[in-house]
Order: structure tokens, then C-alpha cells, then sequence
């Protein structure tokens, strides 16, 4: 059996005349950089979010950056962030002159609220805690410590669309929040695209001025800005996918599920767990195993594509080598980098593939 570690064509597949119709009318439309397509997709984003604007960009790097730009964030200051993501959080905040500081992660893979307090220093602007993984952070105790050490709060939530921690939707905590759209994520594009979502009117205008050249209007430029804007086609085709989101997050809950019942005791594989008051919706599942690569290794060749997110720990990348950060600053995140292992999920899998996940896992154990 092939066991893709994402399947987009199946996807395709059952969504085929809505994604082939949305295209075609952009297409006959020849709406490819702005009009109505984005506008829909941006109104319904914002409107299924529940939170006023959404001002969607190229891709979900630009809105980190466009975000702190726009706050005001820039050399001499410091952001604090986890030391367990993907590269495009801190490098953004490094884009804009500021310098990130990395707080190592809880049980669940997000930034460790306990250990927050002690990075913050006179310099410390802003926090971009990560929704890792489709996890919701602990938000209740990062916003009382931003609001109470008045930091702004800027949430990434690229892989977890829609989660929530407290009943509340990550990305409705904080001053604005980022998305991505990349192809593999939740809610996927065919090529990259972002977006902002924030509840502050003045913001919303001044993200959109920047990611279009500082312009609101053609020829208008109030400020020098960047070129960030969403294609007609990945808006339609989003805004065909948004109304599936809830029930594919279902699919991919209930394939979880499966993994933890069918890997329940075994013991040399650590199922995640969920926070308390958190939601997940399972962009990735990733579980911590030993003998990584051999085991990776005896996948593939039994047709199970895996990965792996992410070998090196944020702080200890070449990009930062300089600051010559040691494993005992960050004991989890450097330990989970060796030993976490992205297994298959996405809505369409079923059963019997997970169960033949689950067997090659415990083949390769048993040897």
C-alpha cells in the first residue's frame, strides 16, 4: 500500500467541479490580481472567523512581517517567540531589524508560558507564540503576560486554522494574527497565500497599504510599502475550500484518534497529547519515537511517506550560530528535534491506512 504523507489530489478529487468552476470563472473573468475573488474570499474569512478584518497577502511569511512592520517594530528591539517552529517566524522578525529571543517549548510543542517571563527584557516590544502543529497555545496565560508587561501580541497561527484554546478561536487574542495557506496546510492554496486577521480598524488599513505598495489607491502611495497580494485564483479556490474546513478539521480529528487508540501503550512511541482547554486540529501528527531514521527508513520502503518538522531547533540553525545558544537554554525543543517524527493525515485517509501505519510502526519496533 502507498501511503502519501498528504494527499492534495485526492482532495481534488472529491471537490473537482466546485475547484474546476472557480477557476474557470477568474479565468473568464480575468480578475487575476485583485477584484471581486479576493474581496469574497477576504469577507468570508473574516466572516466565519468572527473577527472584523481579514486582509489577505501572498503568502503567510509576508503577514508575520507585514504585521511587525506595521507595528512599528524594527532595530534595537527585541520579539520574543518559541524555539520550535518554522523559520519563517523568527527570520521575519529578524527581517525587520528587531531581533527574535527564543523560549523553549511545553509538553505540546508551543512556547512554554513559565518560561516566558524570564526573556523579557526593557528591550522586549512584542510575542509571537506559534500554534504548532494545529495546537492552540496556552493564549489566557501569554495574553495576561503581554497585557500586564504591555507587549503586543501577535499570534502565528499557519498550521492551525480555526483552533481554539478556552472557546476561544486562536488569532482573536492578540493585536492581529497570520495565516497560511500554503498547499499542505488545513486549508490549503495551489500555491502560496496568506493573510492577516485583526479586529482593529486602523491596522487593517495600514497591513493592506503596505502589502500594496503603500497604496489604497492606484498611483496613491502614502508610504513606501512591499508587493504582497493575493492572486484571484488562490482566492477562489479558497473560498470554494472554506466551507469544507470544519468537516475536513473532523476527518483529521478522527484519524488522530485512530493513531492513539491503535498506538495506546506502546511504549516506544509518544502519542501528542492535547493541552488543557485547547483544541487541536492536526495540520501535522507527530509523535517522538528513537531511531528516527532507521525507522523512517523501513517506512518508506513499505510505500509510508513521513517528515519531519523540524530537524533543528530554531536557535540552533547556522542563521544564529553567532549567538552560540546550548541545548540546556532549550531541553525540550532540543530533544524533540532529534526524536519527532510527522506521520501521515489528512481527511481522506481511512482506517485501514492508518492501521497499516500503525503495523509497520510496530514491525519495525518488534524487530
Amino acid at each position: 500500500m502507498k501511503i502519501p504523507f498528504v494527499d492534495l489530489l485526492a482532495q481534488y478529487r472529491a471537490h473537482q467541479a466546485e475547484i474546476d468552476g472557480a477557476l474557470r470563472d477568474v479565468i473568464e473573468s480575468t480578475a487575476f490580481i485583485g477584484g471581486r475573488f479576493v474581496k469574497e474570499f477576504e469577507e468570508s474569512y473574516a466572516r466565519e472567523y468572527g473577527i472584523k478584518h481579514c486582509v489577505s497577502v501572498a503568502n503567510g511569511t509576508d503577514a508575520i512581517y507585514i504585521v511587525l512592520r506595521m507595528l512599528g517594530i524594527g532595530p534595537g528591539d527585541e520579539v520574543i517567540t518559541t524555539a520550535h517552529s518554522w523559520f519563517s517566524t523568527a527570520e521575519t522578525i529578524g527581517q525587520t531589524g528587531a531581533t527574535p529571543v527564543f523560549v523553549d517549548v511545553d509538553e505540546f510543542y508551543n512556547i512554554d508560558p513559565a518560561r516566558i517571563e524570564a526573556a523579557i527584557t526593557p528591550r522586549t516590544r512584542a510575542m509571537i507564540p506559534v500554534h504548532l502543529y494545529g495546537q492552540a497555545a496556552r493564549m489566557e496565560q501569554i495574553q495576561e503576560i503581554c497585557l500586564r508587561r504591555g507587549l503586543q501580541l501577535i499570534e502565528d497561527c499557519a498550521q492551525a486554522h480555526f483552533a481554539t484554546h478556552a472557546g476561544k478561536r486562536v488569532g482573536t487574542f492578540g493585536v492581529a494574527a497570520t495565516f497560511s495557506f500554503y498547499p499542505g496546510k488545513n486549508l490549503g492554496a495551489y500555491g502560496d497565500a496568506g493573510a492577516i486577521i485583526t479586529g482593529d480598524d486602523e491596522l487593517a488599513t495600514r497591513f493592506r497599504m503596505y502589502a500594496n505598495h503603500g497604496q489604497l489607491k492606484k498611483h496613491e502611495h502614502q508610504i513606501e510599502g512591499v508587493n504582497s497580494r493575493l492572486d484571484g485564483l488562490q482566492a477562489a479556490l479558497l473560498s470554494k475550500k472554506l466551507p469544507h474546513i470544519h468537516d475536513w478539521t473532523r476527518r483529521r480529528q478522527a484519524v488522530a484518534e485512530l493513531y492513539r487508540q491503535q498506538l495506546a501503550g506502546f511504549e516506544p512511541v509518544t502519542v501528542p497529547e492535547c493541552a488543557p482547554g485547547s483544541t487541536h486540529v492536526y495540520h501535522l501528527y507527530v509523535v517522538r519515537v528513537p531511531n528516527r531514521e532507521p525507522l523512517r527508513e523501513f517506512l518508506r520502503d513499505r510505500g509510508i511517506e513521513t517528515g519531519v518538522h523540524y530537524p533543528t531547533a530554531l536557535p540552533f540553525l547556522t542563521a544564529y550560530r553567532a549567538r552560540n545558544h546550548q541545548p540546556q537554554e532549550f531541553p525540550r525543543a532540543h530533544h524533540n528535534q532529534d526524536t519527532i517524527l510527522s506521520l501521515p493525515i489528512y481527511p481522506e485517509m481511512t482506517e485501514e491506512m492508518v492501521t497499516y501505519v500503525v503495523e509497520a510502526i510496530r514491525a519495525f519496533y518488534g524487530k
